[in-house]
């Protein structure tokens, strides 16, 4: 999976989240690793999502995965505690704000 590839399937997946409730700004900077290395981010701001293949320089939080560990917690396949006790995602950052992304994601 090229880097191209795993955005696309990570900005799709996003795309029907509901912001609706989320009432404050989030941003989340994704470093993925492996084969589809490359950055991404997340901006919840005035009720809207933005999904950019940019870095954010002025983020909340910070995640490090493979895209395999992402798409596997997006899914609910894998809990995102889980993964960081294991050292499959590392998180940097403000964790209260870290743990909203749960509410964007399609398998919470």
């Amino acid at each position: 999976m090229t880097f191209e590839e795993m955005f696309s399937k990570a900005k799709s997946l996003l795309a029907t989240a509901d912001t609706s409730k989320l009432n404050e700004h989030l941003a989340y900077q994704f470093n993925i690793t492996g084969e589809a290395s490359g950055v991404f981010y997340i901006e919840v701001k005035d009720g809207s999502l933005s999904v950019e293949p940019y870095e954010y320089f002025d983020r909340d939080a910070m995640f490090t995965c493979s895209a395999d560990t992402l798409f596997k917690i997006a899914s609910g396949k894998t809990d995102p505690v889980g993964a960081v006790l294991l050292g499959k995602l590392k998180v940097e950052g403000n964790i209260d704000k870290a743990l909203k992304l749960k509410e964007l994601l399609p398998g919470k």
